[in-house]
């Protein structure tokens, strides 16, 4: 088949929906909207396929004669589009899918693949079942400042997706049929195609905006549409996959979820105690509507009569506890005992959330204490269903029931702690000036901290002096802390396990939380008796001298008297965090990827010594964002490309901004992205694909980072007026005004680089489509390393070749650029370089950043052979080629309605218009988060 045969399907949903959108226009905008659109579309295209100037300055001169409204219209139009070719792209991904596994060409990075691969390496079902028994693996939800969708909006397009997933399925029918069986087709298509284009009439008359700030119970009910939508249902898919796989070998259940949004207060004055409570509350009430739903249509299928099978005495005794007294019932078991769970658990709704169960068959009554008790009852079903010629009954819906509540319990993801460390360091000061045991606790050198904070440790009085006022900083902190206590007693210890340091530097961040926790009953007795402490304290390595200082700041906390032994009474697990975003502000793409690298290998040496004084495990928490500049890119290939002995089927990695939508808003999807991390933890684990380095290799990693780290830092912090041009060449102060997250976009009142969110910057190169921390700075290493003097340039060229090939860590970094610069534009870069009213910053600025962009993709085809961008990524290559043209236009507007609204000329509908095209373009970038 023809590539362009493949992507028939494709063209022709992009059609049909684009053609449905402009029927949608014409019919609610006029005649004369639809042909503005259409006009600005042709002269976009033409400025992009032929580089044609006469078409840039018709497009130019258009778009400055439109009004406020015309081109809100016009922004919506495309923004809307792009919104819709993501649907019919991500339709054509699970088609593509489809077809492959029909063919038996299973696809590299699911689970079929990866355990056939183990299986070619003689490693047995068994081996695989006590690897996983031992594993833990959670993607982590977080929000960020560059979540611009509205559930409003996420659920309109889910309703679309489904739409084309049931159109494929008519039209897949009719090539299976002969045309008599096949008469109702052409019917079936046109009633699906009426409702297509009610969605799409939906979508046009729902705002994109929200007109008030996001709240965090906004994000929070925004992450739990995914959990409603996708992984409650999918993740037990994906672990009856493994099972079918693996035999009679159990499979413990590893795969996990995660959530920040609720607990992480760093740069975020909007989280508090109260946050905490309610993101719980929330999470444990979907959980619960989720299980409940599926204990009544279980009530519904399960309608076995006892005069015609035996139960086990387990299960009558089980049916004789249940409340239903109904005669209708009384001679089926299993309904009256699923009418007594549900009562149970509409009990445990009312007690843990507050809220009513949306069926009564008998009064809500002796609630569940735990999860546990909740499965106890389900195994019961279970066990009399398989022992007595029912197993097949079990299959449909108890066991993807049970595996649910073996993963999501009664507080569905684990919530994790955030908190700056010098936060921590405002509260223990003030709980030490207060107490009279130190009056100056900021100003001791970190000798003396250590000290006292471990004599602390060791003395079982709290600190707090009754009827002494504190700040409400303090209380506020505190409140965190107590909070937790409660919340893991009221749903459970997997509800809250993680505290994470933010800018950790220094050893004494690490116990100033074990003293906190210490101090609300969190940590039970003293250092040196035989203490456990309920979190783990998680250090968060940020900045390139603090990835430097990782491994020795971690040895000498474990040096510390009392430690090493209470981490191993805990539970022997240490998370350590890495962030890639704040480290890639810093130093730049490669010199970010190389201390990581050599950060988790200095990680591994010390954690190899402590598994084996004390069993200590550690598990690497990747701090990853949604573009490569903030270690994004596909998660399988970054797995396998961890450094040797990393992963030992620990990992855990967030998920951000855009990246959520589009890996998790479709439930095929969203099943797909999670089984690519299943599928590279094991392989990561068990064939152990990575081998050491090369000295030369690594030797070679560290001149292009010194060289790397220099360019980079000499354009963004040495460079005069550089700061000026970013916030005048990108739409960042638009963007901080935009109401897309509870977080400030900057740490501090001021615009310094420094203190800007590594997010907002992030997303404001992807805007303007420069994308420049996803590569500046590897073109110049790659020329000074070639040639270097003394050095022929030709060997070392052949060096860099010989690493593309055979070292997957250098691999998967270029893979990576080369993405990136494949997002890049440097024409429409050049259409918001005009924001910049000094011409002379402008050229000096511009003509560096695309100096530096031509000798990168230089270097990438010289290393790779490529002369094309993405000439191993055919699916991103074919969205390129069908999404981005209607992306352009949107930039085109975005930079028109940007000098306006700069130049005073602006009014609310201009604001409106920049607004929602950083929305179109986010959405059609994809992984801008």
């Amino acid at each position: 088949m023809k590539r362009s045969d493949k992507d028939q399907p494709l063209i022709d949903d992009i059609r049909l929906l684009g053609r449905i959108l402009g029927d949608v226009i014409r019919e609610q905008e006029g005649v004369e909207a639809y042909e503005l659109v259409e006009q600005v579309r042709k002269l976009s295209v033409a400025f992009r396929r032929d580089a044609d100037q006469d078409a840039d300055r018709a497009l130019k001169k258009l778009l400055k004669s439109l009004s406020g409204d015309q081109t809100v219209s016009v922004i919506r139009a495309f923004t809307y589009f792009s919104h819709l070719a993501n649907l019919a792209e991500d339709r054509h991904h699970i088609r593509r899918r489809a077809v492959h596994e029909r063919a038996g060409d299973t696809q590299e990075g699911s689970i079929e693949v990866a355990l056939s691969r183990l299986r070619w390496a003689g490693i047995a079902p068994k081996t695989i079942s006590q690897t996983l028994a031992g594993s833990y693996v959670a993607p982590v939800l977080t929000a960020h400042p560059t979540e611009v969708q509205r559930k409003s909006i996420l659920d309109a397009e889910r309703d679309i997706a489904q739409l084309l997933a049931v159109r494929d399925d008519i039209q897949v029918r009719a090539q299976l049929y002969n045309s008599a069986k096949d008469a109702l087709t052409p019917r079936e298509l046109a009633a699906n195609e009426a409702l297509l284009r009610a969605r799409v009439a939906q979508l046009w008359q729902t705002r994109l905006l929200r007109y008030s700030k996001l709240t965090v119970a906004d994000e929070i009910e925004n992450a739990l549409s995914y959990y409603e939508a996708t992984f409650l249902r999918e993740i037990p898919k994906i672990y009856a996959d493994l099972e079918a796989e693996l035999g009679q070998y159990p499979v413990h259940s590893f795969l996990r979820m995660g959530q920040w949004i609720g607990g992480d207060r760093d740069g975020n004055p909007n989280v508090t105690a109260q946050t905490l409570q309610y993101a719980l509350s929330r999470q444990s009430d979907v959980a619960l509507r989720h299980y409940l739903t599926e204990v009544h249509y279980l009530g519904g299928e399960l309608s076995l009569s006892a005069r015609l099978v035996r139960v086990s005495p387990e299960m009558e005794a089980l049916a004789q506890r249940s409340p239903d007294t109904s005669e209708h019932r009384v001679d089926e078991p299993y309904r009256r005992a699923l009418t007594g769970i549900y009562a149970r658990l509409a009990a445990s709704l009312k007690d843990l959330t507050g809220g009513e169960a949306a069926r009564h068959a008998v009064a809500p009554q002796n609630a569940y204490a735990s999860a546990e008790e909740f499965l106890a009852d389900l195994r019961v079903i279970e066990t009399s269903l398989k022992s007595h010629h029912g197993e097949a009954l079990a299959q449909e819906r108890l066991h993807p029931l049970i595996r649910a509540v073996q993963v999501f319990g009664f507080h569905l993801a684990t919530v994790d702690l955030r908190q700056s460390s010098d936060k921590h360091e405002e509260v223990v000061a003030e709980l030490l000036a207060k107490a009279r045991i130190e009056p100056n606790y900021a100003g001791l050198q970190e000798a003396a901290k250590r000290a006292l904070l471990i004599k602390l440790l060791n003395d079982a009085r709290p600190l707090r002096v009754v009827g002494a006022e504190y700040s409400a900083h303090t209380q506020g902190e505190l409140a965190i802390f107590e909070t937790v206590r409660v919340m893991r007693e009221r749903f459970g210890h997997e509800a809250i396990r993680h505290y994470i340091i933010s800018h950790t530097e220094t050893v004494s961040d690490l116990l100033e939380v074990l003293l906190l926790q210490k101090e609300v009953g969190l940590m039970n007795g003293t250092l040196d008796a035989e203490s456990k402490n309920h979190l783990i304290v998680v250090p968060l390595f940020e900045t390139i001298e603090d990835l430097r200082n990782a491994a020795p700041i971690m040895r000498e906390f474990y040096a510390l008297p009392g430690v090493a032994a209470l981490v191993q009474r805990s539970g022997g697990e240490q998370d350590i965090m890495l962030g890639y975003s704040d480290s890639n502000k810093d130093g730049g793409i490669f010199t970010s990827n190389w201390e990581l690298y050599r950060a988790e290998i200095a990680l591994v040496e010390l954690f190899d010594e402590l598994a084996t004084s004390h069993g200590i495990q550690l598990r690497m928490f990747h701090g990853r964002g949604g573009t490569v500049g903030r270690g994004g890119g596909p998660s399988y290939q970054a797995i396998l490309a961890q450094p040797p002995g990393t992963v030992r089927g620990q990992i855990r990695l967030t998920e951000q901004g855009e990246v959520i939508a589009s890996k998790y808003a479709n439930p095929e999807i969203g099943r797909r992205n999670l089984e690519t991390l299943v599928a590279a933890t094991l392989e990561a684990t068990l064939l152990q694909p990575t081998k050491p380095a090369t000295k030369a290799f690594l030797d070679a990693a560290a001149q292009l980072s010194l060289a790397s780290m220099a360019s980079y830092r000499a354009l963004v912090y040495e460079t005069s007026g550089f700061t000026e041009y970013f916030f005048n060449s990108t739409p960042i102060r638009e963007i901080a005004e935009l109401n897309i997250g509870s977080r400030p976009a900057s740490r501090k009142a001021s615009q310094k680089i420094e203190d800007l969110r590594a997010i907002p910057w992030g997303f404001s190169w992807g805007q303007c489509r420069l994308t420049l921390p996803g590569w500046f700075g590897f073109g110049s290493a790659v020329e000074a390393f070639v040639n270097a003097e003394g050095k022929d340039p030709k060997t070392q060229l052949a060096l860099l070749q010989r690493m593309y090939r055979q070292w997957p860590f250098f691999r998967t970094l270029l893979s990576n650029m080369d993405m990136v610069l494949a997002k890049s534009d440097l024409a429409l870069a050049s259409r918001y370089s005009e924001l910049v009213t000094d011409a002379r910053l402008r050229k000096k600025v511009f003509t560096a950043i695309e100096a530096e962009w031509h000798r990168t993709a230089d270097a990438l085809t010289r290393i790779t052979g490529d002369k094309q961008r993405l000439a191993h990524n055919t699916a991103l290559a074919r969205s390129i080629k069908h999404r981005f043209p209607y992306i352009d236009p949107l930039h085109h507007l975005q930079v028109e309605l940007v000098r306006r609204w700069r130049a005073g000329q602006g009014d609310e509908r201009v604001q409106t218009g920049i607004h929602i095209s950083i929305n179109g373009i986010a959405a059609g970038l994809r992984n801008t988060g």
